[in-house]
This record gives C-alpha cells, structure tokens and sequence, in this order.
C-alpha cells in the first residue's frame, strides 16, 4: 500500500487554504482536510507557548513526500513548519485506491 498522509499545522486559515488549495491542485494530494481552532502549546526558544492553529491533514502517496515538504516550506510562515508523513496501515480499498490515483497521477 502507497497511501500516507501527512500532518501540518499553520498559523491561520488562509495560510492553510493556501497550502490545501496548492497541494490538491499540483496533484501532490488526494484530499486536504482543515481543522481550525486548535490549541497548540509547544516550546520555542526557551519558553512555552500557546497558539491557536489550523491543523493540515493531508491523504497522498509515498513518493510525494519530498515535493510536499519543499511547497510547503516555500509558502509556510513558520521557521520550522511540522511535517510530518504516516503511512496507512489499512483502510477502506476503494479510498486508498482513490488517494492513489488522484495524487499518484500527474498532470
């Protein structure tokens, strides 16, 4: 099986539509789903902080990963954006099928 997905965060809404919109429409994502209102604490530069986030959950395929991480970074506000990728286990056979022709094809 070649579906992951991968995991990100950004710092409004339309940072992650922009980053949705761009992963679908280059065909390096099958679906993007954004979960808006997150509170996230985590540690930077010596202190903990609390930011209200839209979480990015993003469905592609394996050999994806690398051009994701590179757009991603090239419009990600953050100095260190989360990226992170895990691999489906399982699922339902005809959405993994789905994520694998929709993101493993190219335009």
């Amino acid at each position: 099986m070649n579906v992951w997905a991968m995991i990100s965060t950004a710092g409004s809404s339309k940072e992650a539509n922009k980053i949705a919109r761009m992963l679908v429409e280059e065909r390096l994502a099958a679906c993007v789903t954004l979960i808006s209102g997150a509170d996230s604490y985590f540690f930077w530069e010596g202190r903990i902080v609390r930011e209200k986030e839209t979480v990015i959950l993003v469905k592609t395929v394996k050999s994806n990963a690398n051009k994701i991480i590179k757009k991603v970074k090239e419009i990600h506000s953050y100095q260190v954006p989360e990226i992170l990728f895990f691999r489906a286990a399982g699922g339902e056979k005809r959405y993994l099928t789905w994520v694998e022709r929709s993101a493993g094809k190219k335009s």
